[in-house]
């Protein structure tokens, strides 16, 4: 067994929870409310903007040419692919770019990318890889569970469409790649990677119940 397989067999209950969340089922049927998912494309476009940070910074860590060209050009793909998307979600559902920009951060959205940011400012390259693992991969079972859950298409069909493409799958495949080869070149860092994967699996699995619950600050 893979390291990055050992993680997910560590987080197999924590992925089973995303895959039966009801932000997940009611997406895949095509019956979330509408401003759930207006909450989700909302802060999901806050947390991607730290996740390209995220990715830029682990560059500057790497070792070697070839991955830290990878790295940064995920930093880059992500706000120029990624974040275009959910531009274009927005504007499905009266959102300006500039509503994005003004976008505060809900309480999970924080939490979640002030642990990728500190991370990735504090960790070593293969804690990094670690945290950012459970996004790339969550989101591909996820939707592939999504797809295999939706019926004809429907207005949330464009999101199953981009998180089960060939382009993700390549991305989420090298970050498998990236995982499984730090935790073999390091294994004194395998217990500070499997803390970062569960963590960053656990908020995860919060961002969905955020959106559901449309969560705000109280005061």
């Amino acid at each position: 067994m893979s390291f990055s397989e050992r993680l997910l067999e560590a987080g197999s209950e924590i992925w089973d929870a995303q895959k039966e969340h009801p932000f997940v089922v009611e997406l895949a049927e095509g019956t979330l409310d509408e401003a759930a998912f207006r909450h989700w494309v909302k802060q999901d476009y806050r947390y991607l903007l730290d996740y390209a940070r995220v990715f830029a910074l682990a560059g500057t860590k790497a070792d070697d040419e070839e991955t830290t060209r990878r790295l940064t050009g995920t930093a880059h793909a992500t706000l120029a692919d990624e974040m275009e998307l959910h531009r274009s979600f927005a504007a499905d559902y009266g959102l300006s770019p500039a509503d994005l920009e003004a976008v505060e951060k809900a309480p999970t959205c924080a939490a979640y990318t002030d642990f990728l940011v500190r991370t990735a400012h504090e960790g070593s390259i293969a804690e990094v890889a670690a945290a950012v693992y459970p996004c790339g991969q969550g989101y591909l079972d996820v939707a592939d569970h999504m797809a295999s859950l939706a019926g004809e298409k429907h207005r949330y069909t464009p999101f199953i469409e981009k998180y089960t493409s060939d382009a993700f799958r390549e991305t989420v495949g090298w970050m498998r790649e990236l995982v499984d080869r730090y935790g073999e070149a390091y294994p004194g860092e395998r217990d500070a990677m499997r803390a970062a994967f569960l963590r960053s699996a656990r908020l995860e699995h919060a961002f969905w119940e955020m959106c559901y619950t449309e969560e705000e600050w109280r005061v």
